[in-house]
């Protein structure tokens, strides 16, 4: 375990072996330094920590608990490893090539390791709620996961999520979008609960794939279908859910990087001193 403490804030890295994933997971741990004078804060994991480190989301998370743009909250960057095509996707199935096979054992890893490691390691602390991020395939994890758990967590944040995930090549003839998008599909099938928040980014620059011919790319058409689903089942806009859509935005650290510092503003906004 290598921990570094600079000016507002403390990093940690620690090894943690993983039974469920039979192999060893770089975790990067950011929070206030020093902690809140009650020991309360909110608790965010991002898959793909290694892109967050490659961000710098030190500086970034620095600048904004100086500032007290946002509230204490504690930030673990969960890197991801050779299997990552297998273990980030859906619990419920993998996609139409295999992908997303470990994601139950993702999952378990998660909450039966993870979770409980953070709270043995920090056990001074409580923490008010549980939030997940990621990008890409990260994202589809992390929304798939909280999605599974509202008793657990309460926000997600999904950045360029692969939401195409289907249970069919998009070139087959009989290829639905309204059926074959697992995410979407899940969804369709489950039930309002009002604790769950949702922040979704794409980029228009994300991808050039366009399979429905309507002039937006697929990404977008994915991302703002799963928003749909959502509003059917009684989440709203502004209340419960927020879409960043950045002109500018590609599929890579330096997009994420814009979007990440406006999720934490959504999600921990600081109270306004009076």
């Amino acid at each position: 375990m290598h921990t570094e403490v600079s000016t507002g804030i403390m990093v940690e890295t620690v090894e943690l072996p993983s039974e469920s994933l039979q192999r060893t997971i770089t975790i990067n741990i950011y929070g206030p330094a020093p902690l809140p004078a009650d020991n309360t804060l909110g608790l965010l994991l991002f898959n793909d920590g290694q892109d967050i480190e490659a961000m710098g989301f030190d500086k970034m998370f620095g600048y904004l608990l100086q500032t007290e743009a946002i509230k204490p909250l504690l930030c673990v960057g969960i890197h991801s490893g050779e299997d990552r095509l297998l273990e980030y996707g859906m619990i419920s199935s993998p996609d139409f090539k295999g992908r997303g096979a470990k994601a139950g054992e993702y999952r378990q890893f998660i909450l039966e390791e993870l979770v409980p490691f953070i709270h043995a390691r920090y056990n001074q602390l409580t923490f008010n709620e549980m939030a997940f991020a990621g990008f890409s395939l990260g994202g589809l994890s992390a929304l798939d996961i909280v999605w599974n758990h509202p008793d657990i967590f309460s926000k997600v944040g999904v950045f360029s999520g692969s939401l195409w995930w289907r249970s069919k090549d998009r070139k087959e003839k009989d290829f639905n979008e309204a059926t074959d998008r697992l995410m979407h599909r899940q969804i369709r099938q489950g039930k309002y609960n009002p604790k769950l928040k949702f922040f979704f980014q794409a980029g228009e620059l994300d991808e050039t794939e366009d399979r429905n011919g309507n002039k937006v790319i697929d990404s977008i058409d994915d991302t703002i279908d799963v928003m749909r689903e959502l509003l059917a089942k009684g989440w709203k806009e502004g209340r419960d859910m927020r879409y960043l859509q950045l002109p500018d935005g590609k599929h890579d650290i330096r997009s994420w990087a814009k979007a990440l510092p406006v999720f934490l503003k959504w999600g921990w906004r600081a109270p306004r001193k009076q």
